[in-house]
């Protein structure tokens, strides 16, 4: 049944190409929106780019017609556009409560007046769709449906987590250890339902005979088979050793050039950014695989913003760069704070040691449009702070023979425009689930202390 969706100023800052997304049903814009979207296009931040997009695409469908009167939406199969006014006389059937006239107030008046055009004229049912969830509970008071922005939603308990479970015979496990390869065709029915391999997965293989006895494997999505984990290039990084299943999957993908982009997903303590920067730092000064470690993450901060911080560039990403510093540290065994006896020689700093040396880089997501980056190791830390149109903008920069890793914990979002559904990290994870150059592990077990454990999972 074609439906009627009225949209709130929030969805069209979201996803500027919202309108597009309701197949052949009839969108409605009131007024009071484009009031908005006109207030923000003079901001310089995501909200503002939005913005103009927005105006300029509704500028295009204008060409074709009144908007007042309705025109159709180009790419929709049938979907209708129109731009509408809050009439004062509707404003009046609101709640004493919901009189004011402010923005949510008349965007529920137009939502109201075209539920009322539905029960006079039998039109189709009217849906509001925002995500202000303040709006959504008012809206449910006055008896209107509404809804969240679902379109780049991801459902957190079908997150695809990159490995899985597969039970064989021990002549098959042998095969697979030995490097044969094992066709995917060639993996016996499961005692359950399982879902297709995807390219890059990691797979624990069960001996059938013997529980106890397992492997882990990585899907060769360009092969077809399944092979073992790089554990000589593991033996190669040192202390930095996988603790448990799922890091053993996720330093392989994170030391395989095959794969340019690794996605890491776990709660605090789980090893993200440390497995991250100790496969960068081994791949660039070791191997010589990268030109340099490149690092970068939000500046979002946890509670109430310091103000004004001084100094250069450099400086002012200091504070924000202070968690990869204690993981450089630690990977490379702490700083010499402590200058030798009889030395003048100031403290070394590994963080300074290493920029120096020309193995790393520090960049502002601020500034990273427009950029190409090339033969690098690439880490994104923190990365559930940013929207899906930010993570595209970051990955579009990867240049040739970079490898791009994002690491974050959708539960720990500071961020007030996006959740653990819809930041840019679980949607690329989605949205690359299965591709070849790709490869995906949610962290499970924390490895921090056992304090930070207990309370990541009480907390």
């Amino acid at each position: 049944m074609r439906k009627t969706f009225v949209l709130d100023t929030n969805v069209l800052l979201h996803d500027p190409q919202a309108v597009n997304r309701f197949e052949d049903n009839q969108v409605v814009i009131p007024i009071e929106v484009v009031e908005e979207i006109d207030r923000f296009k003079r901001d310089p931040s995501e909200k503002g780019r939005n913005a103009r997009q927005v105006s300029r695409l509704l500028d295009q469908l204008r060409e074709k017609g009144n908007l007042a009167e309705g025109v159709p939406i180009d790419g929709s199969s049938g979907g209708t556009l129109k731009v509408v006014f809050c009439r004062s006389e509707t404003l009046r059937q609101l709640p004493p409560e919901l009189k004011a006239g402010n923005g949510d107030n008349n965007i529920l008046a137009v939502a109201l007046e075209q539920r009322l055009q539905e029960v006079v004229g039998g039109q189709a049912p009217v849906v509001l769709v925002t995500k202000d969830t303040n709006l959504r509970i008012k809206a449910d008071a006055v008896g209107l449906i509404a809804q969240d922005y679902t379109t780049d939603k991801v459902d957190m308990a079908d997150l695809y987590p990159g490995f899985s479970e597969r039970w064989m015979g021990a002549e098959l496990m042998d095969q697979v250890k030995a490097g044969e390869g094992l066709s995917a065709d060639a993996i016996p029915s499961q005692p359950i339902p399982v879902s297709p391999l995807q390219a890059n997965e990691g797979v624990t293989l069960v001996d059938l005979a013997q529980p106890a006895h397992t492997l882990l494997a990585r899907y060769n999505g360009r092969t077809g088979n399944l092979q073992p984990l790089q554990k000589s290039a593991k033996a190669r990084m040192g202390r930095i050793q996988p603790r448990n299943r799922e890091q053993a999957f996720a330093l392989d993908l994170l030391l395989d050039p095959a794969v340019a982009l690794v996605t890491l997903v776990g709660k605090a303590g789980t090893g993200k950014t440390l497995l991250a920067l100790a496969a960068g730092l081994h791949q660039v000064a070791d191997e010589h695989l990268y030109e340099r470690l490149l690092v970068t993450r939000p500046v979002i901060s946890l509670g109430k913003e310091m103000g004004f911080l001084p100094g250069d560039l450099e400086e002012k990403m200091a504070p924000w760069m202070q968690p990869i510093v204690d993981n450089l540290d630690f990977l490379l065994g702490g700083e010499d704070t402590q200058p030798a006896r009889g030395s003048h020689r100031p403290p070394r700093s590994n963080w300074s040691d290493l920029k120096g040396m020309g193995l790393l880089e520090v960049e502002a997501i601020s500034y990273i449009r427009g950029r190409s980056i090339p033969r690098q190791f690439m880490v994104v830390d923190e990365a559930q702070n940013l929207t899906p149109h930010e993570v595209k903008t970051i990955v579009t920069r990867v240049g040739e023979g970079t490898k791009i890793v994002l690491t974050g914990d959708p539960y720990q979002i500071d961020n007030p425009y996006v959740d653990a559904e819809s930041n840019g990290l679980t949607w690329l994870v989605e949205r690359f689930k299965g591709q070849l150059l790709s490869g995906h592990i949610t962290l499970m077990r924390g490895e921090r202390s056992e304090l930070a454990e207990l309370a990541a999972n009480l907390l």
